[in-house]
Parts: C-alpha cells; structure tokens; sequence
C-alpha cells in the first residue's frame, strides 16, 4: 500500500477527523489531522459530525448504515462475491461516484452508479450502463482490473479509477497531483474504512 492510503487511515481515526494535505516542490503529499497555523496545508477532507445534545457536548461522527440497509446492497453483495471484492470496497466507490444514483450522468459523460465512461464500459462489455447490476458489474470488473495492474495497492487503484491508469503509471505509480483525484482517494478510503467498522 502507498503511503498515502496509511496516512489517510492513521488520520481518520479520531472522532473528528478532518484531513488537511500540502504538496512538496518534488511532488511528495503531506497529511495530517493537525495544520500548524501559517501553514500551506489545505483541507483535503472533512468529516461529517453531529453533536450531541446538553452542556459540554464534543462532536462525535455521524454513524453509518451498515450494509445491508444500504441502497443495492444485494446486487453489491453479489458482484463483490463474483470478483471476490469487498463489499465495503464498491459501497465506498458507488458512494463517493454517484451517491447510489443508477441514473447519475456527468458533464464528462461517465454514467450510472459507478460512472462509467462510455469506452470503458463498452470494453467492459456493459450493454446497459443504466442497469444497476450491468453497472456495478462493470465497474467492479474494472477494479479487478486495477487490482491487478497496481498490485493491490488501493491507494493507486483508486487514483486509477478516476483519473485513468495513464495518468497514474505516467507519474511513476503515485497518485496524480490533481485535487480532484486527491480528495477522490481520502473520500473512498475513508468510507470504506468506516464501513469496515460498522457492525452488520
């Protein structure tokens, strides 16, 4: 795994866990939980809280459903079987790509759950990107795909899944300078590890 996938799992463990990043002259990433003020840190993630009720009350999280409560999670769960994923895994992509909207489209043209670019769904052989399970099938397979190209580092097959396997093997296997794509990897990665943690 890179560092950045470690660092982003160190950082999000407290209960209010937002992520703040700074980016090296040489291209190296910086995270942390604490920007030291004057800093060139910038917020790269923040966390979701809820407060709880009565005098000296401290932020907590907000909690998660577990799986099984979560939108198409029987069709996630069979897919996950099928490319022997993890459930969490797609959850935290489908979540992070279209906020499980079968219906999602973006201005680029990526549609569907998993948003799927029309040339890597037709060479993933996905006749109906608008078909929920044609569409997470898809995109799992792609991730199998990334898997596989990345040596399971997650860090990079999420960078990979949305500024393309070019950009991320033209940089010498890292994760792009992109924001978008930065904030991509914490979003995912932090999700998935939250679900992890959820009892199903």
């Amino acid at each position: 795994m890179s560092t950045l996938f470690w660092l982003v799992l160190g950082l999000t463990t407290s209960a209010q866990a937002d992520v703040y990043m700074a980016t090296a002259q040489d291209g190296s990433i910086t995270l942390t939980n604490i920007p030291s003020k004057g800093s060139r840190f910038k917020l790269l993630l923040r966390e979701p809280v809820v407060a709880r009720p009565g005098p000296g009350s401290r932020p907590e999280v907000s909690p998660l459903p577990g799986l099984q409560k979560r939108p198409f999670a029987k069709l996630i769960a069979k897919v996950a079987g099928e490319q022997e994923l993890s459930e969490s895994l797609l959850h935290g992509v489908i979540y992070a790509e279209s906020s499980y909207n079968p219906l999602a489209l973006s201005p680029k043209g990526a549609a569907g759950l998993m948003q799927l670019m029309p040339a890597t769904a037709q060479e993933l052989g996905v006749d109906d990107v608008w078909d929920p399970l044609s569409n997470i099938r898809g995109g799992a397979r792609y991730l199998k795909q990334l898997m596989k190209m990345f040596d399971n580092d997650l860090s990079l097959v999420l960078a990979a899944y949305n500024a393309g396997p070019g950009a991320v093997r033209a940089r010498g296997d890292s994760i792009p300078p992109f924001p978008e794509t930065q904030r991509y990897v914490a979003r995912v990665t932090e999700h998935y590890r939250r679900l992890q943690a959820v009892p199903q």
